[in-house]
C-alpha cells in the first residue's frame, strides 16, 4: 500500500515541505485579483479553488485555476520523483494536498483539494488519472454538480489503482480520499439536502 522508505529522514522533510509550499500557493485569488473579478473570498462558497472562480462568470479564469491547482500537485510529485526517490514523490504529493487545502498564507483556510488530488495522481500514474479524471468529468457532467464529481473520482481512484495493480499508491489515494470527504462535508450535507448548487451558479 505504500512505497518503501528508502529517503533519508531530513530529506523526506526537506520534500514535505517543499511539497506544502507548492501546493499553497492560491492561484484561484491571485487570478481573480489579477484579472479584478473581485475578492473570491467574499463570492459564492469563499473557497478558492476553482469551481468557485467560476462562480465569478469568468470561465478562463476557473479553467486556470484547474489547470494551475492540478499542476502544483503533478509537479510536487514529479520533482520529489526526479531528485529523489517513490516514497519522497508520495510524500510531496500528499503535502501539496495538505498546503491546498490548509495554506498558512490564508488562515490555514484553503481549497477542498480536488483539481490538486487530480494532478497528484496523474502524476503517480497517468492512466489512473486519466481514469479518474474522466470519472470526475462523467459523474460531474451527469448530476451537474461539481461536489458530486469530486467524491465519486477519489472513491474510484483507489479502484482504479487496484485494477491496474499500482499496489504501491493505494494508501496515498486512500488517505487522499478521506480528506476529500472530510473536506466536503458541509457539501454532502447539502447533498442530503437536495441545496447543493448546480455547477456555474452564482452566489
Amino acid at each position: 500500500m505504500f512505497p518503501e522508505i528508502t529517503t533519508a529522514p531530513l530529506l523526506l522533510a526537506l520534500w514535505a515541505a517543499i511539497g506544502y509550499l507548492l501546493g499553497s500557493i492560491p492561484f484561484g485569488m491571485i487570478l481573480t485579483r489579477a484579472m479584478k473579478l473581485g475578492d473570491l473570498r467574499s463570492i459564492g462558497s469563499g473557497n478558492i479553488g476553482a469551481t468557485n472562480v467560476l462562480r465569478t462568470g469568468n470561465k478562463a479564469a476557473a479553467a486556470g485555476t484547474l489547470i494551475l491547482d492540478g499542476g502544483k500537485g503533478a509537479v510536487a510529485v514529479l520533482l520529489a520523483r526526479w531528485l529523489g526517490a517513490e516514497d519522497a514523490a508520495q510524500l510531496a504529493g500528499f503535502t501539496a494536498f495538505l498546503g491546498h487545502c490548509y495554506p498558512v498564507w490564508l488562515g490555514f483556510r484553503g481549497g477542498k483539494g480536488v483539481a490538486t488530488f487530480l494532478g497528484l495522481v496523474l502524476a503517480l500514474s497517468w492512466p489512473v488519472g486519466l481514469l479518474s479524471c474522466a470519472t470526475w468529468l462523467a459523474a460531474a457532467a451527469l448530476s451537474r454538480i461539481s461536489s458530486v464529481g469530486a467524491l465519486v473520482a477519489a472513491l474510484m481512484s483507489t479502484a482504479w489503482m487496484l485494477l491496474l495493480r499500482e499496489y504501491e499508491f493505494t494508501g496515498l489515494t486512500l488517505a487522499l480520499t478521506v480528506l476529500i470527504f472530510w473536506r466536503h462535508r458541509s457539501n454532502l450535507e447539502r447533498l442530503r439536502e437536495g441545496t447543493e448548487p448546480k455547477i456555474g451558479k452564482k452566489g
